[in-house]
């Protein structure tokens, strides 16, 4: 994939709007787009569908639904919104289309940053970069004169410190619910901790000092959370934040602007963001980058798919951007960074810098194998060591029947 750095650049919803005047382009073809369930998948829908005959479905179960849906002839959407973790099923499954003429055709504007290619075809149009960064409490941590931690050492320890002043009901939150979740913060320690996922012959090597560092930070976290952790996603998290419930959190920048809606937090202006902590001094931010971004079915005809283009064209301009600068860190023309991104730049721009997240078979396989065998260690069930054989065991298995591994 040639993803080109970029350092500074549970509800479902549907709505279907007429027309409005702020889009350049009168859609006649009815559209659909299937999507995560945050603000700038919110911003992005709800600039689309002032171009008519448009319905968004905005949901956190997502990238399960994304492939089955995009499997079916005809598809049933012709939009996808992705990031460089979701859209390798699509890839894999040849169900989202090259976009290059639709490019030359519709989206002079698009910066080369925005031009996910790959093997040399544009497939998916980024629109944001999002990373987990620190999402804390400014006004606790002055309060109690703590600095801001920049290592998950430090972390735990202001952790403490706010548990003795028993401030919130819980220092810290994590998205780290049972399946893809868990296995994303894990990723993200394991890579912070220097970690390596594959041998050089292509077998798993996550059961490794790396591998039990990680899990042995990530079992500490826990004595500072709400002990229902393992269902707790994304949203979960931003809302223990909103609420006043916790004080800190290594949560994705994209949720940042939640933070300071009025209709929705109780911590407006409280909240401020860092660099994702680093694991071990010296290392990278214990972190990954990512891009989100609009992918078009490959299973309908050329008519929608250029419709639905040009809809998804109005849905990132800069007239989008300007109305909703602070709900992600976008990779647009007229962006610019607010409080609540400062945290994303930082830990993108970090040296060394966080890797970004690799859009792989492999990963897919091993990301699932991950999802599905951590959650014995924090339940208690098996040892660090135990826990990360059953992947490695769980990876081959799938990797073999996959035909990636001999």
């Amino acid at each position: 994939m040639n993803l080109r750095p970029i350092l500074m650049a549970g509800a479902i919803s549907a709505v279907a709007l007429p027309a409005a005047a702020d889009c350049a382009y009168e859609n006649d073809v009815s559209l659909r787009s299937l999507s995560a369930a945050f603000e700038a998948w919110t911003a992005v829908t709800d600039a689309m569908a002032e171009c008519g005959n448009f319905e968004a479905e905005l949901s956190q179960e997502f990238r399960t639904l994304q492939p089955e849906a995009m499997a079916a002839n005809p598809a049933l959407y012709q939009l996808g919104g992705v990031s460089n973790g979701t859209v390798t099923p699509l890839l894999n499954a040849e169900t989202i289309r090259p976009l290059d003429d639709l490019v030359e055709q519709y989206g002079q504007q698009l910066r080369p940053n925005q031009l996910i290619r790959i093997n040399g075809q544009t497939m998916a149009i980024a629109m944001m970069v999002n990373t987990q960064h620190l999402m804390y409490r400014a006004d606790i941590l002055e309060e109690l004169d703590l600095d801001v931690p920049e290592t998950w050492d430090e972390v735990l320890e202001v952790a403490a410190a706010i548990d003795e002043a028993d401030m919130v009901d819980y220092p810290l939150g994590a998205t780290m619910a049972t399946g893809w979740n868990l296995a994303q913060d894990f990723n993200n320690m394991f890579l912070g901790y220097g970690g390596q996922f594959w041998n050089a012959d292509g077998t798993p090597s996550v059961n490794s000092e790396a591998g039990v560092s990680a899990l042995e930070t990530m079992m500490e976290m826990t004595e500072y959370m709400d002990p229902e952790y393992l269902v707790s996603d994304s949203t979960y998290v931003q809302q223990q934040l909103q609420q006043g419930r916790i004080a800190m959190a290594n949560l994705w920048a994209s949720r940042g602007a939640a933070m300071d809606d009025e209709d929705e937090s109780q911590v407006v202006g409280l909240v401020d963001a860092a660099a994702a902590p680093r694991a071990m001094e010296g290392g990278p931010p214990a972190t990954t980058l990512w891009w989100d971004g609009i992918v078009i079915a490959a299973n309908i005809p050329d008519e929608e798919a250029a419709a639905a283009f040009q809809v998804a064209m109005e849905g990132i301009d800069r007239e989008m951007v300007e109305a909703n600068n602070d709900a992600a860190i976008w990779l647009i023309e007229g962006y610019e960074p607010g409080r609540l991104a400062e945290g994303a730049i930082a830990t993108a721009s970090a040296s060394p810098a966080p890797a970004a997240y690799p859009s792989t078979s492999q990963m897919g396989l091993m990301h699932s194998a991950l999802g599905n065998e951590l959650p014995a260690f924090f339940t208690g069930d098996v040892s660090a060591e135990e826990a990360l054989a059953a992947v490695e065991a769980a990876y081959i298995t799938s990797a073999q029947e996959a035909g990636v591994l001999e």
